[in-house]
């Protein structure tokens, strides 16, 4: 029973299924396939790998160049900024010295306007004392024609009265100080 016994052993271990089942083919499949995947991946890599690969770069690159394009337009845009405002405070002391200097002028236009018409008035009272002048020239030249009148009036008396030159002299000179010396020299 012995030999029995053992052949059957060997039998029912022959015929019971192991847990790795290695023998050569599978080994064989196995190796094909590792390098069939290989293979596989390597051509993938290639045709589908490296060129998603090189449009994500390329998308990276793109976007760390519009990231690094938008930070130097906010800085431009913030440098902008600061001049435009630094252009609105000059503005403001820009439009404080027109208008200073629009002040000026018309305080300047104010002063010629006030000496022109300071020189007008000055050349008005003048012809005027002219005028009065002339007025008074004509009035004492009225006087002397008046005087040469009462002249001849008077040495028509003289002569009518047959007066001798000491009472013709006295009556001039009284008829000199009736009119007033004044009158007859200027």
């Amino acid at each position: 029973m012995n030999v029995t016994a053992t052949g059957l052993v060997l039998a029912s271990a022959e015929m019971a299924p192991r847990l790795f089942d290695l023998d050569l083919q599978l080994i064989a499949d196995s190796v094909l396939m590792i390098i069939a995947v290989f293979s596989l991946f390597l051509i993938a890599s290639h045709f589908l790998f490296n060129p998603v690969r090189d449009m994500m770069q390329k998308r990276q690159e793109r976007i760390k160049n519009e990231l690094d394009t938008a930070a130097a337009d906010m800085e431009n845009a913030r440098a902008l900024k600061e001049e435009y405002e630094a252009k609105l405070k000059d503005i403001d002391k820009e439009a404080e010295s027109i208008l200073a200097e629009a002040r000026k002028k018309a305080l300047a236009n104010e002063n010629k306007i006030v000496a022109d018409a300071k020189e007008e008035a000055a050349r008005i009272i003048e012809r005027a004392g002219v005028e009065a002048e002339l007025e008074k020239k004509k009035a004492a030249d009225e006087v002397k024609r008046e005087m040469v009148v009462l002249a001849s009036m008077m040495a028509g008396k003289v002569v009518s009265a047959a007066i001798d030159t000491t009472v013709q002299d006295s009556l001039v000179e009284e008829t000199l100080k009736e009119i007033g010396e004044s009158t007859w020299l200027s």
